[in-house]
């Protein structure tokens, strides 16, 4: 359980740095104190095991504490998005029913008017909250099984839903942080990712359980990052594809040579990108797949598979092999037999990772996951010979063409390569004749005018002619979340 982990973190050293943020440092030592006081502030304040507590803030130290304290309380932390708009956010308030509330001081007038007056300012209120409450845990019983963390799906298909994830479920990270991320307790972890997605909070934990140093940014500044990174040595980070831009971007004359591995995934990563990265930064890369149900990573690309231009260079498209704990599978999604080699189909996975249902949702944790244990990710791949993953995309995300399913990944990988591409983003449009038609929304790079004839040539010239675009539509930039996935539901609603 979390409270165990923290208790070995302790043993290795109180002193030993555990977070960084801007000019402040939280030791293990003070993390455990800290979070004991918290625990004891939700127990005085009436929040009983098992309810909710929600926190809406940029990402800083203080959002630890809140979650091994409610896990030592035996609370649920709720992570809140603070670039929603007030209604969405409202919204998962309504549903996750929190019994406390805290809010950094920007983000309060975020909250419903009926939730303010009653919400812990972590700015001026926070230290008040667990002044002079005892250092030690309480005395509440908590098992293993019991849910600790629940997040919101991004809603990049619909409405977000709060996966639930467990003490178990958890104690995963730091073993996915030793023998996956290649961390120690002498590793030091940029973490730039938004706390209320699992990347932010789960990946934080791999390199956290190990006892290492992390450098924790309030949110993504390629800048700040940058210098971060020298200050600090840091030796690890994960990037979302569209963060790894903006890092290469700043990174000119930096100093970046503590830089040991860098893990990417969240969303696609076209191989013109990845390839810059490796080219501009000497360091490992590691792609991974995973998501907010399966509690992080289940799959990953090791560094040593990363070979640009050698024998084995097709893998930069893939998400690699299953991690040894996890079972990884490709189903047809309407039979839910495996299909053939390269044959694509829906990604399951049977772990100790995967979430024990949504919130509030029975029918939809119900089409999720079987009875057999198997989580049904919604996302479409296939596998080559060897067993490696390849990633194509959200099942609902599928084209279908005059009966030809079209996965808009693939359709993105092949413009991606295009050099007057800067970001692009595939949707499926109405057609009379085929029912749908594949529709490219561009972004082009600065001091380019590509021209959509240019554009569908190119395609053509790399994938079967029904898999091309028959739209291009340019703009200025792409709609993103936070955690850089695109918001595809917004291009269709445009469209």
């Amino acid at each position: 359980m979390l409270e165990d982990l923290l208790a070995k973190l302790v043993a290795l050293g109180t002193e030993r740095p555990a977070i960084t943020c801007g000019e402040t440092t939280l030791t293990f030592g003070a993390l455990d104190r800290r979070s004991s006081q918290v625990a004891h502030a939700l127990v005085r304040d009436g929040v009983r095991p098992g309810e909710r507590v929600a926190v809406l803030t940029k990402n800083r130290s203080e959002f630890f504490e809140l979650l091994f304290g409610a896990a030592r309380a035996g609370a649920v932390l709720v992570a809140l998005n603070w670039r929603l708009a007030p209604p969405e956010i409202a919204a998962i308030v309504a549903d996750a029913e929190p019994a406390l509330v805290l809010a950094g001081t920007d983000q309060r007038p975020l909250l419903p008017a009926s939730l303010v007056d009653g919400a812990v300012d972590l700015d001026t209120g926070y230290e008040v909250w667990i002044d002079g409450l005892p250092g030690t845990p309480p005395e509440v019983a908590v098992a293993p099984d019991d849910v600790v963390l629940q997040l919101y799906s991004s809603g990049t298909t619909g409405v977000p839903k709060g996966a639930r994830l467990t003490h178990a479920n958890l104690m995963f990270t730091p073993r996915m942080g030793r023998e996956s991320y290649r961390m120690s307790a002498d590793s030091v972890n940029l973490l730039a990712s938004p706390l209320f997605h699992i990347g932010g909070t789960g990946y934080a934990l791999t390199a956290m359980g190990q006892g290492a140093h992390t450098v924790l940014m309030a949110e993504v500044d390629p800048v700040a990052m940058v210098r971060a990174i020298g200050r600090h040595r840091v030796t690890h980070a994960f990037f979302v594809p569209a963060v790894v831009k903006l890092l290469l971007d700043g990174a000119a004359g930096a100093d970046l040579s503590s830089l040991e591995v860098i893990a990417y995934g969240g969303a696609p990563m076209t191989e013109a990108l990845l390839l810059r990265a490796i080219s501009t930064l000497s360091c490992a890369f590691m792609g991974v797949y995973g998501m907010t149900e399966t509690a992080g990573s289940v799959t990953a690309l090791a560094p040593e598979d990363h070979d640009p231009g050698g024998p084995r260079a097709g893998l930069l498209r893939s998400v690699g092999r299953p991690l040894p704990w996890h079972e990884v599978v490709v189903h047809d999604p309407i039979t839910g037999s495996p299909p053939g080699v390269g044959e694509v189909g829906e990604i399951w996975v049977r772990s100790g990772q995967n979430t024990p249902g949504y919130w509030h949702r029975p029918e939809e944790s119900a089409a999720t996951l079987t009875a057999d244990g198997w989580l049904r990710t919604g996302d479409a791949a296939y596998t080559d010979a060897d067993g490696y993953l390849f990633l194509h995309d959200r099942i609902k995300d599928m084209i279908i063409s005059g009966g030809e399913n079209i996965y808009p990944a693939e359709v993105e990988n092949a413009l991606a390569g295009h050099p007057a591409v800067a970001d692009v983003a595939v949707i499926g449009i109405p057609s009379e004749r085929w029912g749908e038609t594949v529709k490219a929304v561009v972004v082009a790079a600065e001091g380019t005018q590509p021209t959509p004839e240019e554009l569908i040539a190119h395609a053509r010239e790399r994938l079967a002619r029904y898999k091309c675009p028959t739209v291009v539509e340019f703009r200025e930039s792409l709609p993103r979340n936070a955690s850089g996935k695109l918001l595809k539901k917004i291009l269709r609603a445009g469209s």
